[in-house]
Parts: structure tokens; sequence; C-alpha cells
């Protein structure tokens, strides 16, 4: 998938730069071109020269040849890659990227960038955890960055920690990964719900869940950068999707979640089940607020919502792809495989409220992937949500 690609490949001044002429030739090897921009402090770290003999090219630095006054366009340089990879990524470069501070030939390039940028960072423990560090990234990743998380390791200060730059063939198999998704992803019709529903008992409360749509926006986000044309269906949430091109029906009750989803599946590709739809809805919903001081209680009844993943899995036609999620406490596996097959899903996500710092309004979180036609199940790590839901696109 990197025949004919045009990589930009930015180093910084880090120890791991050392692995950039690795990186560099397994580019090289599956057929892309690359061109090498490196900050000032990099050159400490490996040559321009060992750099250029691998590429074929002059390696760029400043923003002009010394001695002949030789201009470096930043922005043909952005308008002509195809991927820009910063790795390693330092504190410092991360610190510029995040704040626009265009000082060096590399931050300029990374500004003027068209394609996607994907960020490789390295340092020691100690700065990788520093607060600065965690929200610059958070930042990039706000931006449409595409984040690959350093491993842990024994580091250049000989203490262990995370703060190592992935390797390179793993850094080639992200990129590989990416334009693969996008080769198959291109011009096709995502759905994807998300976010909590409300049931009206009244004008002013409700019957709803802890869901902050957070993970369906990152899958709109992930699916939209693979060139789906995407649209959510929104149950009441906060956030919005990174990516312009990502269209937003915004609805607030499981009927009217229904309505739209049975209205737009027919003309999809692919539908992504993500939202935490209520299973129950008061069987009145009163147009006046109801008085505390009128009853000493309270009694509901309540009616069951329709199930929209089933509804949709009994209209499903051969060439779509339907995902479900499932959120389980008790007999996760089992819970997850019977409900993907009773409602007709090709794939179903696994959440689990046991894993700490998965599960709703968390930034981060831990799946298990499992599927109709046999494959083996793909377990997800804790990580970014932005991230899990890049894996989940990618396993489509």
């Amino acid at each position: 998938m990197l025949n004919g690609k045009h990589i930009i490949l930015g180093i910084t001044g880090g120890i791991a730069a050392y692995k950039s002429a690795l990186l560099v030739r397994l580019l090289i090897k599956r057929g892309a071109e690359v061109q090498v921009v490196m900050t000032p402090s990099a050159k400490e770290f490996i040559t321009p020269v060992t750099l250029s003999a691998l590429t074929g090219k002059p390696v760029v630095s400043e923003f002009f040849t010394a001695n002949t006054g030789e201009w470096h366009s930043h922005v043909d340089l952005g308008l002509w890659a195809d991927a820009m990879v910063i790795a390693p990524a330092t504190a410092c470069t991360i610190g510029k990227m995040a704040n626009g501070v265009a000082d060096n030939m590399l931050v300029t390039t990374y500004l003027s960038a068209k394609a996607p940028v994907f960020v490789a960072p390295a340092m020691d423990l100690d700065m990788m955890a520093h607060p600065s560090t965690t929200r610059n990234l958070e930042l990039l990743r706000s931006y449409g960055n595409h984040i690959i998380e350093p491993a842990a390791g024994e580091l250049a200060s000989h203490l262990v920690g995370r703060g190592r730059m992935e390797e390179p063939e793993n850094i080639v198999r992200v990129l590989e990964d990416f334009f693969t998704v996008s080769s198959r992803l291109a011009g096709k019709k995502v759905m994807i719900t998300a976010g909590p529903t409300y049931e009206r008992i009244d004008p002013v409360r409700f019957i709803g869940n802890f869901s902050t749509g957070k993970m369906g926006y990152a899958l709109a986000d992930a699916a939209a950068r693979a060139g789906a044309d995407v649209t959510v269906v929104s149950g009441p949430v906060s956030v919005r999707p990174e990516e312009s091109s990502v269209k937003v029906v915004a609805v607030e009750s499981a009927r009217q979640m229904a309505d739209s989803c049975t209205e737009i599946f027919p003309q999809a590709d692919i539908a992504i089940m993500c939202a935490a739809v209520a299973d129950y809805a008061p069987a009145v919903a009163y147009d006046r607020k109801l008085k505390r001081e009128s009853s000493e209680s309270m009694t509901l009844e309540l009616h069951r919502n329709p199930d929209i993943a089933a509804m949709l899995g009994k209209i499903k036609r051969d060439d779509q792809m339907l995902v479900g999620f499932a959120l389980e406490t008790d007999s996760e596996e089992f819970n997850a495989r019977r409900k993907m097959e009773s409602k007709n899903l090709d794939m179903i996500v696994l959440n689990s409220l046991a894993v700490p710092g998965a599960g709703f309004a968390t930034d981060t979180n831990a799946v298990s992937v499992f599927f109709a036609d046999g494959r083996p199940t793909a377990d997800i790590p804790l990580m970014s949500k932005a991230d899990v839901a890049r894996n989940i696109i990618s396993l489509l």
C-alpha cells in the first residue's frame, strides 16, 4: 500500500534518531518516495549524508541553502506529501507543533501539510508523563494527527518505562494499515450512532445514561479520515466531530434515533451502532413538570424501546456491514456473541466496565472485537479512544 506514496520523514533531536535510517530503508523497500526534513539538533544524532544516501534526495533542514541562497519551500513539500511522519518526535518539537511555534523547517512543513500526519514520540519516562506533554499530545490528536504511542522499555537514561519510540517496522505497519483502510473506505457511506438517548418523563426530567458520545465521534472522525462519507446519528452530547466532512443528525429519544437510522441505513455501506440507547421509556411523557409535593412516591410505567440494531439486522443486505457495541458486566464474551448472532451483526465490539480507564466518560478505552465469520478475536488494549477507533475502522 506504500508503493508510489510520497512520505515526508521529520527527524528531531533525540537519541532515537538512529532508528530513522532503518525506517527510511523500510519505507523505500515498500516503494515509497521519502523526503527527510531534519531539525538542526537532529543532525547531532544522525548525519544528513547517511539519510541522503538512503533516500537519494538531499536532506532539508534549513529554510535556504547557505552558499546558493536556494529557498526550500515548506508549502511545496506540504502539497507533495501523501503522509508526514515525525519519528522521533521529541517533547520540544511536540510542544512547537501543538502551539504553532514555526521556528524551523520541520514545524513549518508540518503546519503546511495537507496530508495525514503521524507522530511517534520518543523521550524519557518522566518527560512522557509530564502534564504538558500529555496536554500537547491531546492537542495534536484534536487537530487530527495520528499519535503512534511509544513503547515501554529501557530508555537512554537507563531507566525503564514508557517513552521508547515505536520500532520502525511497527511505524511502517501503521502507515500500511492507514492506506489500506483509506483505499477500501474511499467513497463508502458509513452511518454511526453515538451518545445516549434521553427518554422524557416531563419537560425537565428524563431517563438516560452516562454515555458522552466520545467513542462514537472518534469512530466518525477515523472513518472520515479513511475517506468515507460519514453520517452520525447522535443523541444529546457536548462533543463535536473534528472532521468537517462528518454530517450530524441530532436526535433525543430512542424512537427518534430508530426513525433516523431506518431512513439512512438503506443507503449506507456500513453501519456502526455505538450509541448507548435506553432500553425503556416512560409510557407517558407529561407536558408539565411533576410536582414533588403532590405525592410521597412516584411510580413510572416503562415500555420497551425499539432494538435499533436488531431492526437493521432484519433488513440488512448482503452488500452491507452492520457493527454492534455491547457493554456487559458478566458473562461478557457469551453475551456479546449471543447479541451478534441474534441481531445479524457482522462484528460486535465488547466494552468492559471491569477495565479501569475504559467505558463511559473517559478519554481511553479497551475493547474486544468478535466477528461473525469466525475470525479470531481482536483485543485492543487500553489506549485513547481516537486510537481505539482507528483500530476498529482498520478491522472493517
